[in-house]
């Protein structure tokens, strides 16, 4: 069961570094053909930035998630969005990155009962300190397990 103490738990930060050769195989792995991935100093996809994911892994306390301590049996992803607040990241950037849990609400549901989401805030910053991007991803768990149609 979703814990709504949550809310407000911060990992620490960690960094990112946006590499030309993962910026490659990254737009190769999802067959985005844009020129500007592939070129010398290559711009990253605006997806790139989930691979964050395997960086926050290596650094303890990086990953606020378990905080919310969703039942997996009952819990999925529900939604994966970005915002930039410029043009993407390009290949030699470095990015300081630090996720937050910043809201759990609820909503009526049909076969699972009672829906409650998670939304997880990923801000990721240049470094001069600037505010580039922010991920927010929202997981949701059921109340019970959905019954068969």
């Amino acid at each position: 069961m979703i814990d709504k103490n949550a809310v407000g738990k911060t990992g620490v930060p960690f960094s990112l570094e946006v590499e030309r050769g993962k910026i490659h195989e990254f737009a190769r792995a999802t067959h985005a053909r844009h020129a500007d991935y592939f070129s010398e100093q290559p711009i990253a996809p605006p997806t790139f930035l989930t691979t964050m994911f395997f960086w926050e892994a290596y650094v303890e306390g990086a990953n606020p998630w378990h905080f919310v301590q969703m039942d997996q049996k009952r819990g999925m992803h529900a939604e994966q969005e970005y915002t930039f607040h410029g043009p993407p990241p390009c290949a030699g950037t470095r990015l300081t990155c630090q996720s937050r849990i910043t809201e759990i609400y609820e909503k009526a549901g049909k076969r699972g009962g009672l829906l409650t989401f998670a939304v997880m805030v990923t801000e990721f910053r240049d470094q001069s300190g600037q505010l580039v991007a922010e991920a927010r991803m929202t997981g949701v768990e059921t109340a019970r397990p959905p019954s068969e149609p």
